[in-house]
C-alpha cells in the first residue's frame, strides 16, 4: 500500500513539474535595452518590453494592422477631431480601472520626459488638446488634419495617472512598472534579464505563461548554444550563420516575418567640415565631401548589395533601395535597389573633385543588428576600391547612440537601421529625413541633420492628407524625391527570424517585437 502511495506521488511531482514546465517560458533576446520607461527612449528591445507590461489605445498585429487595444473603437469626429471610446472592463495591474484621465496623463508625459535620447515626440507633437469626456470617451483636437493618429497612438505606451510625473528611475527599480498589459513586471537587471508574470485579469485574455523570463544574451553563438542545451525555450535573432545547423535539428522550428527595418549609411550634411574625413595623405579636406550629392551617389553605386545579402545573410536579408520593403504601405515600387556600378562611382567622385577619393571613417554597432558588424566591413572594402579608403569603426550599439545622435554629432558616416514603429513610410520619413524641429517632432533620428525644404513640404503633406491612396502617393514621392538626392544609403531590409524549440510555437513580426503573449505549446 504504502508502494503505491510512493508510485502515485512520484507520478503526481512529476505531473506538476512538467505543468509548471508548461506554464514558464524563457526566451533570450538579442538586443540590449536602454530602459524600461515605456516613454524614454524609442528603440526596438525598450518597446518589445514595454508592451509586455503596457498597453496601448491601439494595437498592432503581427504585421502591424491596427486592431483594438485599451481603445475599443475610434471615429474622426471632423477632420481635426478623434473620439476614443475605451474598452469596460480593463485595470491596471494594482487593480484600479483604465480610464480616459490616465490616456491623457500619459500623452502628456511623452514630450516632457527629460533627456530622452529617442523621443516619442513625433507621435504627438500633432495634438493641440484632450478632453476627457467621461470616463471611457476621450476626444483628442490637432493642429491640422492628422490622419494617422490612430497609428501614431499605437505607439504610446498607458499609464496610470499618478506616474505621470514619475522619474525614469522609478521605472527602473519597478516602483512605477504598474500597466494594464498582459503580463505584471516582476523585476529588471540591466543587462541580464527582465522578469514577468502572467496578469490573470488581463482583458485580452490570460496568456498561457504564468511567468517569463526575457534573458539578455547579445552574443550570437551563446544564445544558439542554449536553446540547443535546452536553457532557453525561444531565441530572437537567430544568426544567419547558425541557420543551417538548427534547420538540421529535428527538434528545433524557425519562423520568419519581413522586418520593417532598414539598414542604411546616415551622412554628416550639416557641416562644413566633416571630423571624420581626410585627404589620402591624411590632408584635412577643404570642405566636407558628404555634403555633394554626387559623392553621396557614387558611395551608393559602389555597393553590392546582392553580395551582402548573399554572402553575409545567406538570403535571409532583401537588398533594398528605398525606406520600406514591398508590402508596407507607402513603400515605393519604383525604388529598386541600385545597380552595383563601381566604374560610374569613380566617374561620379572624379566630377565631384576627388580624383583621388579620399579617406573617411563610418561608424557602426557591433552588438544590435543582425551581421552588423560584418555589413559595415563589406561596405568599407567596397568604397575603398573605388578609392574612398575607409576605416570601419564597429562601437557597442549605446556609443552609436550618444556619440552619434545630439548633442555630440561626433561621427561623420553611421550604419544604423530603423525600423517603423507605424508599419508605414512616414515613421522613417518624419524621423530620419525631415530636418530637424523638436517642437514639431520632425527628424528625431536625423543624426546627419540633412535638411531638404522641399522634402519636408511633401512629408508634412502626406501627414495632413487623409485620403489613403493619396497619401500614399505623398509618402512614395517623398521616398522617391529623398533618394534622389541620396540622403541616406540605403542596403537591406531585414527578415526577422525567431527559433523555438519544437515544443514551442511563435506568430513572427514585422516589427520585431519578442512578445511572450504569442508564444504558444505547439500542437
Amino acid at each position: 500500500m504504502r508502494m503505491h502511495w510512493a508510485v502515485g506521488l512520484a507520478a503526481w511531482v512529476l505531473a506538476a513539474a512538467k505543468t509548471a514546465m508548461a506554464q514558464s517560458l524563457t526566451v533570450a533576446l538579442a538586443a540590449t535595452p536602454t530602459a524600461v520607461d515605456p516613454h524614454f527612449h524609442n528603440l526596438v528591445p525598450n518597446n518589445a518590453i514595454a508592451a509586455h507590461v503596457f498597453d496601448r489605445l491601439v494595437h498592432q498585429d503581427e504585421r502591424q494592422a491596427l486592431t483594438p487595444g485599451l481603445a475599443e473603437s475610434w471615429r474622426a469626429v471632423s477632420d481635426t477631431e478623434w473620439e476614443f471610446r475605451l474598452r469596460a472592463g480593463a485595470t491596471f495591474h494594482d487593480g484600479s480601472p483604465v480610464e480616459a484621465e490616465d490616456v491623457a496623463a500619459s500623452l502628456r508625459r511623452v514630450p516632457a520626459v527629460p533627456n530622452s535620447p529617442g523621443p516619442f515626440t513625433q507621435f504627438v507633437r500633432g495634438i493641440a488638446a484632450v478632453e476627457v469626456v467621461d470616463a471611457r470617451t476621450l476626444r483628442i483636437s490637432t493642429r491640422g488634419p492628422q490622419p494617422l493618429l490612430p497609428t501614431d497612438l499605437s505607439v504610446i505606451a498607458i499609464i496610470p495617472r499618478r506616474f505621470e510625473t514619475a522619474p525614469t528611475a522609478d521605472f527602473r527599480s519597478g516602483a512605477a512598472m504598474i500597466g494594464s498589459g498582459p503580463f505584471r513586471f516582476e523585476s529588471f537587471t540591466p543587462g541580464d534579464r527582465v522578469v514577468l508574470a502572467r496578469n490573470d485579469a488581463y482583458w485580452g485574455g490570460a496568456p498561457h505563461w504564468a511567468r517569463v523570463t526575457l534573458r539578455i544574451v547579445p552574443n550570437d553563438s551563446a544564445r544558439v548554444a542554449a536553446l540547443l542545451a535546452g536553457d532557453f525555450d525561444a531565441i530572437e535573432a537567430a544568426p544567419i550563420s547558425q541557420l543551417d545547423a538548427l534547420r538540421r535539428r529535428t527538434d528545433m522550428r524557425l519562423w520568419r516575418a519581413t522586418s520593417n527595418r532598414v539598414m542604411f549609411i546616415s551622412f554628416d550634411t550639416f557641416r562644413d567640415v566633416t571630423p571624420h574625413a581626410s585627404a589620402r595623405n591624411g590632408q584635412p579636406l577643404a570642405g566636407n565631401p558628404l555634403r555633394d550629392v554626387r559623392v553621396r551617389r557614387a558611395i551608393s553605386m559602389a555597393i553590392n548589395r546582392q553580395a551582402i545579402v548573399e554572402r553575409l545573410m545567406g538570403n535571409e536579408a532583401i537588398a533594398a533601395g528605398g525606406l520600406l520593403a514591398e508590402g508596407f504601405f507607402g513603400a515605393s515600387p519604383r525604388l529598386p535597389p541600385p545597380a552595383f556600378d563601381p566604374d560610374g562611382a569613380r566617374r561620379l567622385l572624379r566630377e565631384a573633385g576627388y580624383p583621388e577619393g579620399f579617406r573617411l571613417t563610418i561608424h557602426g554597432p557591433n552588438d544590435r543588428f543582425p551581421n552588423d558588424e560584418q555589413i559595415l566591413q563589406a561596405v568599407a572594402q567596397m568604397l575603398t576600391r573605388i578609392g574612398i579608403e575607409v576605416r570601419a569603426e564597429a562601437l557597442p550599439f549605446n556609443l552609436i547612440l550618444s556619440q552619434g545622435g545630439p548633442p555630440n554629432h561626433a561621427f561623420s558616416a553611421m550604419l544604423l537601421g530603423w525600423g517603423s514603429n507605424t508599419g508605414e513610410a512616414s515613421s522613417p520619413l518624419r524621423a530620419l529625413l525631415a530636418t530637424v524641429d523638436r517642437d514639431r517632432g520632425l527628424g528625431v533620428g536625423n543624426r546627419g541633420r540633412y535638411s531638404n525644404p522641399a522634402l519636408d513640404a511633401i512629408i508634412i503633406r502626406a501627414l495632413g492628407t487623409v485620403d489613403d491612396g493619396a497619401r500614399r502617393a505623398l509618402l512614395e514621392e517623398a521616398q522617391e524625391r529623398a533618394m534622389t538626392d541620396q540622403a541616406l544609403v540605403p542596403i537591406l531590409y531585414q527578415v526577422n527570424i525567431w527559433a523555438t524549440r519544437g515544443s514551442v510555437a511563435y506568430v513572427p513580426r514585422a516589427d520585431e517585437f519578442t512578445l511572450a503573449r504569442f508564444f504558444t505549446p505547439a500542437n
